[in-house]
């Protein structure tokens, strides 16, 4: 497969998940991503839900498939040239440092884009790049507060909850490799590089962009809904064999034919479900008890598929044991197998893009710490002389501790 992104390097300046998993998705596409990670111990989430069984770091895996890792001490005046050495040849630079360390190592845009006017330089901060707290510090728990989604989740009259992945951190990692591809497409047709800035706060408003927009035409503040929707052709059910589904339809489709498959012909004339506007506004309650009471006489199983047949959409709520053999998800790679040295394949989930048909596999695990430094240097000009000076000097690691 010829990846789109290939010839692209990335400068990664990433940590935890907002940005890694930005620039793990360019790499799953070609580009050369270099992860430049302190010399001391790396990236934090290096360290993170290791299954011992396959020695590996889920967290980080996910999140840096397919990378280099070079070990830098920016903090030291050699590695901030090394790194700018590096940005001559770079075609972008992402980072998700807040806005006031990357400044105080000299890696502001206007910095970077001096010895590189044709960068594309991505921002991924916490709250956005104006305002009192731009500086501020977040992570997915916070934008998932402050952005609204904790205020939609749950039950009614249960406390506010977090959507059980960090969604927030996913959200802005897409919004940041769509700002950097965005930037590259740009560059390419005017010449010139540029600067985006991304957020988590940002993201997860985007994110719930009807929902806010909503509010801010009519006025009313949303509420949660039991079990997920206030409808009766939106909302969570239970089959007769504990199993749970979810019906989600937003057309006034097939009723008579749901009467049938329900066996309670009768409905189809009652009159307080005779019309469309009846059965989402004043009957809705009435039948989601005439369907809680029919669904519980079948299995989850046989109902998803009942309703699918006569075009009411259903689908089954499942757990990641389900959906690691769903077979939908196999067929089209969604989750495949990654080749681990030494080891048995490692089965991962993926980007869920295909290209010509054929789906984008991750090409490999994550990099050691500092596995690729001095190939990186090597690429960059430097000689093993200075490559000996810079290690010598505590500019590139990893550190071998106790020398």
């Amino acid at each position: 497969m010829q990846r789109p992104l290939e010839g692209i390097r990335v400068l990664d300046l990433t940590i935890w998940q907002q940005g890694t998993y930005a620039s793990a998705l360019l790499a799953d596409l070609g580009a050369d991503v270099i992860k430049v990670e302190e010399v001391e111990s790396g990236d934090p989430g290096r360290h993170f839900w290791i299954a011992k069984d396959v020695g590996l770091s889920a967290y980080f895996e996910a999140h840096n498939r397919g990378k280099r890792s070079l070990a830098l001490n920016l903090k030291h005046p050699r590695g901030r040239d090394v790194f700018m050495t590096l940005v001559k040849t770079a075609d972008a630079f992402l980072n998700n440092y807040r806005i006031n360390a990357i400044e105080r190592l000299g890696l502001d845009y206007a910095s970077v884009s001096a010895v590189n006017p044709r960068i594309v330089y991505v921002q991924a901060s916490g709250f956005g790049h104006s305002g009192d707290e731009r500086d501020g510090g977040a992570f997915d728990l916070l934008a998932q507060a402050r952005g609204g989604i904790m205020s939609r989740t749950g039950e009614p009259d249960d406390p506010p909850l977090p959507a059980g992945p960090p969604i927030a951190d996913q959200v802005g990692a897409l919004h940041a490799c769509i700002a950097l591809l965005t930037g590259i497409l740009g560059r390419n047709a005017t010449g010139r590089g540029m600067r985006l800035d991304t957020s988590l706060l940002g993201s997860e408003v985007s994110l719930q962009a009807f929902d806010i927009t909503n509010y801010l035409f009519s006025g009313v503040v949303p509420k949660r809904s039991e079990r997920g929707g206030g409808r009766p052709f939106w909302r969570v059910y239970r089959g007769g064999d504990g199993k749970w589904f979810v019906i989600g339809m937003l057309l006034d489709r097939a009723w008579k034919d749901v009467c049938q498959i329900i066996g309670r012909p009768e409905l189809c004339d009652d009159e307080r479900f005779d019309t469309f506007v009846k059965r989402t506004t004043s009957g809705t309650q009435e039948l989601i008890a005439v369907l809680d009471e029919v669904f519980a006489t079948a299995t989850a199983k046989e109902w998803i598929e009942r309703l699918n047949a006569v075009g009411m959409f259903s689908a089954p709520v499942q757990d990641y044991a389900e959906i690691a053999e769903d077979p939908q998800v196999l067929a089209n790679a969604y989750v495949h197998d990654v080749e681990h040295p030494g080891h048995k394949p490692v089965r991962m989930a993926g980007s869920g893009i295909a290209i010509d048909g054929e789906p984008v596999r991750i090409e490999r695990l994550a990099p050691g710490h500092g596995e690729h430094t001095e190939e990186v240097l090597l690429e960059a000009g430097y000689s093993w002389a200075d490559i000996t000076s810079l290690r010598d000097d505590g500019v590139i690691g990893p550190k071998r501790h106790g020398k």
